[in-house]
């Protein structure tokens, strides 16, 4: 039975594309629909293959970033300059359009709704998607775990799901969001990155022994791990994971 699990995890489906949500200037969400799709959780991605006319194919890997949703599958892309897959999947791509995809792969980047312990989330851009998918995950589940949000962002204008998470931070029982920018602040606010003074003020402290949740560009990763371990964290509650080669905190 596992190894059926995993084969069928490892084969290519094709996903048709229902619709789109603009998140932000260069980045939107697109909701594809995957017969068959076995479900996911929370913080695991998918492999996306694109197939041009003359054979030649490319592939990324994409964040989930909804809960699980029968044979539905939402994705946020962000697109990248030159970026060959971002380019059609955040622009050109449209209703009706086919891809392949295959997952959900990954298993140790996960919160399930029924785990009890204090959640703390770190992202850095397009590295919140995940960790949104935990947030709708613990809202569609009525859980009532201790949940906060700490996300770094260049600039207002870069933020990723901004009214949704408004709202959720607001919401009786929601979960705190904070967010910090780095290039750009809204008025009243000076722009700088995430440091130990932003990650005591923002996130729960040690002794709540929350599981954290870390995921961004790799040097944006490891900084925040390791702030992490300095301020007290069992370095056995972080999980984290990252992507791209270069870019520090976003």
């Amino acid at each position: 039975m596992a190894g059926a699990a995993l084969l069928g995890r490892l084969t290519w489906r094709t996903a048709t594309a229902r619709s789109f949500t603009a998140e932000t200037a260069s980045a939107r969400t697109i909701v594809l629909e995957v017969p068959g799709w076995p479900g996911h959780l929370p913080g695991q991605h998918v492999d996306v293959r694109l197939t041009a006319p003359d054979g030649y194919t490319a592939t990324r890997a994409y964040s989930i970033a909804d809960a699980t949703n029968g044979d539905l599958v939402s994705i946020t892309v962000a697109e990248v300059p030159g970026g060959e897959v971002s380019g059609y999947l955040a622009g050109a791509m449209e209703a009706g359009d086919q891809v392949e995809v295959r997952g959900p792969l990954g298993g140790w980047f996960v919160w399930r709704p029924e785990d009890a312990a204090p959640v703390q989330l770190v992202g850095g851009g397009t590295g919140l998607v995940p960790l949104v998918a935990m947030v709708r995950s613990r809202a569609r589940a009525g859980a009532r775990t201790p949940m906060r949000l700490l996300c770094s962002v260049r600039d207002p204008g870069s933020a990723l799901y901004s009214a949704e998470l408004a709202l959720e931070s607001t919401r009786a029982g929601g979960v705190a969001v904070t967010w910090q920018h780095t290039r750009v602040a809204p008025p009243g606010r000076a722009p700088g990155r995430i440091d130990a003074d932003v990650l005591r003020a923002a996130t729960f402290a040690p002794s709540a022994r929350p599981t954290c949740f870390v995921c961004g560009p790799t040097p944006f990763v490891e900084a925040i791990t390791a702030l992490l371990v300095d301020l007290g964290h069992d370095p056995a509650r972080i999980r984290a994971e990252r992507f791209g080669p270069t870019g520090g905190q976003a």
